[in-house]
């Protein structure tokens, strides 16, 4: 049996269509972007909430606060929404930096040799 606050995230239903949260979670950057600018303010708060409350949606939840207001936020979710809503404004630097947000990650190959040469076991 799951414990109270499982069964508390399990019940909260989704603020948007389960499309359209699969679209964003498929997403590119650019194109999360574009995706949460089609959802209504309220609709956005409430989906940052529900993708922050998910660990495998966190990083959108994320995305998606930074682009609500704090009042929004708070309005909605509390204390925990006007901290979801600090935490997204610190994460915006990181994000630029970060490469992988922009494209893949850097590949980087080997330029030395794999194996180590042994000498062949010789038979007794």
């Amino acid at each position: 049996m799951l414990s109270a606050p499982y069964a508390l995230l399990e019940d909260e239903p989704c603020p948007v269509p389960d499309e359209t949260l699969g679209e964003m979670y498929r997403a590119s950057a650019h194109g999360l972007s574009k995706l949460i600018a089609s959802v209504p303010p309220t609709t956005r708060a409430l989906l940052a909430v529900y993708c922050y409350r998910r660990a495998h949606l966190a990083s959108i939840g994320l995305t998606i606060a930074a682009s609500c207001e704090k009042d929004d936020l708070a309005a909605l979710a509390g204390n925990a929404g006007a901290g979801l809503f600090e935490q997204s404004r610190n994460l915006r630097p990181l994000l630029a930096a970060d490469p992988r947000v922009n494209g893949r990650r850097k590949i980087t190959l080997s330029t030395g040799s794999l194996r180590r040469h042994l000498s062949p076991i010789e038979d007794d």
